[in-house]
């Protein structure tokens, strides 16, 4: 997950050093075209899976929702430092809590709300909303965390999808939209840039790769802090390759963005194992199993 992360950081800063001349439209498609001549042999190798896709429609949204995710991020780093738009995407976590609530009707105690408005205070210092500060660029960017946000969602209900056909699709997205875009203000590539072009694709589908692979070698309760270090890289990177120095508000909102989100994982994560230790007391109760041990005291029914 840690090279994922470092992977992800190295593609998004270099595709902001890409849209720094070319137009996101370009970038997305050349990217795209780069990702998926990498993924052409699985393609091959698991095309039956193409012909029997679960729930077309929400396919269909999902693959709406990461082009635009994609399309606001990059659209975003054109104007705003990297450190900034990373920020904004760090309270994913807890857009995604919040629209588990409310779309999917998933019970969300108090503790989680609490962390929720927090969180968002966050996002407001690092937003710092007014009139000389607030912006397209930053809304673009929300834009772009919300739409993440509801990738998840949509992900988590397509769990029976192979990797492949999810990631492919994702891609695909990416390569329309781009194709659709580029020819405005499109600029031939030099051979210098074509290699950037074809390393941000590339980048992009080996870090999708580790995330797989850490999430078959570990729980994603264990995995999942670690996407935090993307606000160290986003800040080396951001300096180093642009000379961005974050401002103290863009910091101490992504420390409490981060605060937040950890405290969220962690009372899902506790939640989760009470929910663990009360199951095999509820099996001997039935009496469909004998000598278990019994549910911690003090553990509450009600989620919060």
């Amino acid at each position: 997950m840690l090279l994922a992360v470092f992977m992800f950081s190295f593609g998004d800063a270099t595709g902001k050093f890409i849209v720094a001349t070319y137009s996101v439209g370009q970038l997305l498609w050349l990217r795209a075209c780069a990702a998926l001549l990498l993924l052409a042999p699985l393609i091959w190798r698991n095309r039956n899976s193409f012909a029997k896709i679960e729930q077309p429609r929400l396919q269909f949204v999902r693959v709406l929702l990461s082009t635009s995710e994609v399309a606001s991020f990059f659209l975003s780093t054109s104007y705003l430092p990297l450190t900034d738009v990373v920020t904004y995407y760090l309270a994913c976590p807890i857009f995604v809590t919040a629209l588990s609530a409310i779309v999917l009707r998933e019970p969300v105690g108090r503790r989680r709300w609490t962390a929720i408005l927090v969180g968002f205070v966050g996002v407001l210092i690092a937003l710092r909303p007014s009139a000389q500060t607030f912006s397209w660029s930053a809304l673009i960017a929300l834009n772009g965390s919300f739409s993440f946000a509801g990738l998840m969602l949509t992900t988590r209900q397509l769990r029976q999808t192979p990797d492949v056909v999810i990631v492919t699709l994702q891609f695909i997205g990416s390569f329309l939209l781009g194709a659709l875009l580029a020819p405005f203000g499109w600029l031939t590539p030099t051979p210098r840039s074509l290699f950037l072009f074809a390393a941000a694709g590339m980048i992009s589908v080996c870090a999708l790769v580790c995330i797989s692979r850490s999430l078959k070698l570990a729980p994603a309760s264990a995995v999942a802090p670690y996407q935090y270090s993307q606000i160290f890289w986003a800040v080396i990177f951001g300096f180093v390759a642009f000379g961005d120095v974050p401002s103290p508000a863009t910091l101490a909102g992504a420390v409490i963005i981060i605060g937040a989100g950890l405290y969220i994982f962690l009372r899902e994560r506790k939640l989760r194992l009470d929910e663990f230790r009360l199951r095999p007391q509820d099996l001997a109760v039935t009496g469909q199993t004998q000598n278990t041990q019994p549910a911690s005291k003090g553990v509450s029914d009600r989620p919060d």
